[in-house]
């Protein structure tokens, strides 16, 4: 067995948490569910998303200067399915949820009340992903129920699979 496949074997039975990223830029809005993000500075804050470069959100956050980050939670396996498993270039995921406009006209999903808003600071190529640094500038209120994590997830086909 090679070192990437154990590395693989490895991550695949990791349970981290999910994020639902936001952006918008000009007449554009985007959404899309994310696997990597973290954390990366405490003083200042600082929290990196990546972003995957097949996706209709990476092309709408490359123009954007906030991207919006919720936290959803175990109960929001069907918004987790909306924004993962269908892409924004064959259906409006907009249409289907409540939303409003945050600060530069982020979508805030309305069913999903942990989220923050973060300033892009700078992107970082890394692959088949860019990492987005983010410097925190608005956030909803923090509550104590579950997050979703990747393991409830996993079979979600991606809505930008060729």
């Amino acid at each position: 067995m090679t070192a990437g496949s154990r590395f693989d074997a490895l991550v695949s039975g990791l349970d981290y948490p999910m994020y639902i990223v936001t952006a918008a830029a000009g007449d554009r809005r985007a959404g899309c569910l994310v696997g990597f993000g973290s954390q990366c500075g405490i003083d200042p804050p600082r929290f990196m998303v990546w972003l995957s470069k097949k996706n209709e959100t990476y092309e709408v956050a490359c123009s954007a200067r906030t991207l919006a980050v919720h936290v959803p939670r175990a109960r929001d396996h069907a918004l987790a399915e909306l924004f993962g498993g269908v892409t924004g270039r064959e259906r409006d995921k907009f249409a289907q949820v409540e939303w409003r406009p945050g600060p530069e006209g982020v979508p805030l999903l309305a069913d999903c009340d942990q989220w923050f808003v973060g300033t892009v600071l700078s992107r970082h190529d890394t692959g088949d992903h860019e990492g987005f640094l983010l410097a925190p500038a608005a956030a909803g209120e923090a509550h104590g129920a579950p997050q979703l994590p990747f393991q409830q997830i996993r079979n979600l086909p991606p809505g930008n699979a060729p």
